[in-house]
């Protein structure tokens, strides 16, 4: 494949950035209000302990609005940061949501180790739009760390989990099918080339689908 063609079909997660631009934000509203009826029941006995964990989230949540990472992940000497609520509150609502903040801060910053680590610890606590998402990132942190069957194996189940949303689900279905071209699975990249163009015509990786497919010369 040439350069151009290499470009054209990788998976990065700067990409990931440039597309979604702090994308988790849509939805953390929904989980708010996912865990607040869940963990409601759950960790009743330790009302006052999430009240605090809250709090302590906060100034965090803002840092991170603002592409300040280090200041959302650390806190700022006199506001705690994500890794301290989790430290201190990691099994409460607050202290769950606070790792999918710290995984998506990490794969930012480029430290995918860590946002494996995050992303993996966080319940998305049956929101399978959410749970998409976080495989979604998973993928991308493989990929950057070249653990490539990894990367494949989560973007195929973030194309699979909310598929009521064509256009994160054709997303991911790309990513994997760009993937596995980049490792030389030409007949793998054909397949979900293919499934791409069929289950999803409508959305923007289903029109340039015929694109990959011709390059693939499985046209």
């Amino acid at each position: 494949m040439s350069v151009t063609g290499k470009k054209d079909t990788a998976v990065r997660t700067q990409s990931y950035l440039e597309r979604n631009n702090k994308s988790i934000l849509i939805v953390l509203g929904a989980i708010i209000l996912l865990v607040g009826g869940y963990f409601g029941y759950k960790y009743l006995v330790k009302v006052p302990e999430n009240e605090k964990a809250v709090e302590a989230i906060a100034q965090a949540q803002q840092y991170f609005a603002a592409d300040s990472m280090q200041l959302a992940l650390n806190g700022d000497g006199k506001n705690a940061g994500f890794l301290k609520v989790i430290s201190k509150y990691g099994s409460t609502p607050s202290g769950n949501l606070a790792k999918l903040y710290v995984g998506e801060a990490y794969l930012s910053l480029g430290d995918f180790n860590n946002a494996v680590k995050h992303l993996k610890d966080f319940d998305a606590n049956g929101s399978e739009q959410t749970q998409a998402m976080v495989y979604g990132m998973l993928g991308d942190a493989y990929s950057e760390l070249q653990k490539n069957e990894e990367a494949v194996e989560n973007y195929k189940k973030a194309s699979t989990t909310f598929e009521k949303n064509p256009a994160l689900s054709s997303e991911y279905l790309y990513r994997a099918a760009s993937l596995y071209d980049l490792m030389g699975k030409s007949k793998e990249a054909i397949e979900l080339f293919t499934r791409l163009k069929e289950k999803y015509p409508n959305t923007e990786r289903g029109f340039v689908a015929d694109k990959y497919l011709g390059k693939l010369g499985a046209q």
